[in-house]
């Protein structure tokens, strides 16, 4: 009864999927953050044979943009979780009300 009801009354469906785009983004840049500081090792993860020490895959990265791009997303993120809960919250007393 009520399936596909709250994607065509509200934007549910679209925040859901900003906040999942959003995440995303964060991990990507916590990825190239952390490549950065561990010259591009991952964490734990045992070098490859043929890799040559001390080569990047990318050229150098400016941690501190990036880090002003985390800041950013996660400014981004708690905004679209914000809406997301009032939609979800005129739903609850739309249903509450009838």
């Amino acid at each position: 009864m009520l399936f596909g009801f709250i994607g065509r009354v509200t934007q549910a469906n679209q925040l859901k999927g900003a906040l999942d785009v959003s995440s995303q983004h964060a991990r990507s840049i916590a990825d190239r953050v952390s490549k950065a500081s561990l010259g591009n090792a991952d964490g734990f993860a045992l070098p490859a044979d043929n890799a040559k020490p001390g080569s990047t895959g990318t050229g150098p990265i400016d941690t501190e943009a990036e880090m002003a791009s985390l800041a950013d997303e996660q400014l981004r993120f708690e905004a679209t979780a914000q809406l997301l809960h009032k939609a979800y919250a005129q739903i609850r007393t739309a249903i509450k009300d009838k």
